[in-house]
């Protein structure tokens, strides 16, 4: 086959592990709570992401997602990932005793890879321990073998990493954030609907206005 599903095929190394797919790049055909289908050359791939909603905007539209091919003895599985950082960060994150592909899928999904390497640079357990699956002994624990072996996850970052005001504005933007989707729900909006929309506005620095703003004009597209 010339082109088409080849062409989306590459060969990488990461973390030890000879990886068969680099990224696929395809039609989105179908969009479910737990992954995407993209479809290549005839090929429909089921791919497991962090928010599968993300990609609802994409819908019959041809996208890049960056992949990890998991292999077990019984099991096989792609997982994507908008970005390298995020492909990168969960492989990291693989390292980690206590933590599997569904556990590092679900702080991928509720924090951007800024929001945990910052943490885990600064030893912040009690910021850690929010992620779903989280408890004080992982959080302990990838602060011990992660910590200063993130650079290439989000490189830029680093040499701001602890500056004290960006660490204030980044944890008074979360609290905002945390307030904005407790209105969000208030209003009647469900906690899958609030999900949806989360990745788009942890994104930005903003007040709890204007994510609130942010936010309806979001749900009601």
């Amino acid at each position: 086959m010339a082109g088409g599903l080849y062409d989306t095929m590459k060969y990488s190394k990461i973390e030890g592990r000879v990886q068969l797919f680099e990224f696929i790049q395809g039609k989105v055909d179908f969009i479910g709570p737990e992954y995407i289908v993209l479809e290549t050359s005839g090929v429909g791939f089921q791919i497991t992401t962090p928010n599968p909603f993300v990609y609802a905007k994409d819908q019959g539209k041809e996208i890049k997602i960056y992949t990890y091919h998991y292999v077990r003895e019984d099991m096989m599985a792609l997982y994507g990932f908008q970005t390298r950082e995020e492909k990168t960060l969960f492989t990291k994150l693989l390292n980690v005793s206590g933590i599997g592909p569904k556990g590092a899928l679900a702080i991928l999904a509720a924090g951007d890879p800024e929001q945990v390497v910052d943490a885990i640079e600064n030893e912040d357990e009690g910021f850690l321990v929010k992620f779903p699956g989280v408890g004080k002994k992982t959080a302990r624990q990838m602060i011990l073998d992660l910590k200063g072996k993130l650079h290439n996850v989000v490189p830029d970052f680093f040499p701001d990493l602890f500056a004290p005001d960006k660490r204030v504005r980044k944890e008074s933007a979360n609290q905002e954030l945390e307030e904005a989707f407790l209105a969000l729900k208030a209003l009647g909006y469900s906690e899958k609907e609030v999900k949806k929309i989360a990745p788009e506005l942890q994104k930005e620095t903003l007040t709890t206005d204007q994510y609130i703003k942010k936010g309806l004009q979001k749900l009601l597209k």
